[in-house]
């Protein structure tokens, strides 16, 4: 079975689903609030904390810097471990402010500034990246679970390869392109969500005739299910 090549992937993917108009957000400093909820939640919970900050007039940096965290907890309960969360929200606004916010951050190079989004509280790799990659314009490759799910299933690498080995790995096989990779990671989300699941959905798979594991998920379907002539 030959194996597709991470641009024919996208390029597939990109066929079958077209453009995703990705982040979901209005301001870049709402993808930043979305980036920290979505940790460990689904992104419906994320939409109601954030529908929540825009009815108390709190989806700004001001705002929530200077907010009561309890109160601040209160009205992001829906996205989970709300109080540490509240915490990382004020934490990540503070630094927004005092960084000169979106214009500031932007003039930072990239290295230097994911290394100083890596030290902020609540911050690790995969929230930064996504910070860097929908809210400051900078081209860098956003690591998630559905990414290792789908390409551990197409035999690209190991399960237990780590974040910056596998963001290596794309970073040297695809163009670095700003739309690119923020039009790819959307792809590859709307991808697992209808298909490559946890348990997966592989008949109809726009992926099935190059995926290893599909294959051998369907031969033992078939096996269990052969009648038997001996």
């Amino acid at each position: 079975m030959q194996k597709l090549t991470p641009i024919e992937v996208y390029e597939r993917l990109f066929a079958v689903y077209g453009a995703q108009h990705w982040w979901p957000a209005e301001t870049p400093f709402e993808v930043i609030i979305g980036a920290i909820l979505t940790q460990n939640t689904s992104w419906q919970n994320v939409e109601t904390a954030i529908a929540n900050l825009k009815a108390h007039d709190m989806i700004d940096c001001q705002a929530i810097a200077t907010s009561n965290l309890h109160q601040l907890a209160e009205i992001i309960r829906s996205s989970g471990s709300y109080m540490q969360k509240a915490r990382y929200l004020q934490h990540f606004s503070q630094f927004y402010i005092e960084s000169g916010m979106r214009g500031g951050l932007i003039k930072r190079p990239q290295s230097m500034l994911r290394k100083q989004l890596l030290a902020l509280y609540g911050v690790g790799p995969e929230t930064a990246d996504s910070i860097l990659l929908y809210a400051l314009d900078k081209p860098v490759f956003v690591i998630d679970a559905y990414t290792k799910r789908l390409f551990v299933r197409l035999e690209h690498f190991d399960h237990r390869l780590a974040y910056d080995n596998i963001q290596h790995y794309f970073q040297q096989r695809l163009p670095e392109s700003l739309p690119l990779f923020q039009e790819f990671h959307a792809l590859i989300v709307e991808h697992a969500k209808r298909y490559c699941r946890t348990k997966p959905l592989c008949g109809e798979c726009p992926l099935l005739d190059h995926c290893p594991t599909a294959a051998c998920s369907t031969l033992e379907i078939s096996r269990t299910f052969m009648p038997d002539v001996g």
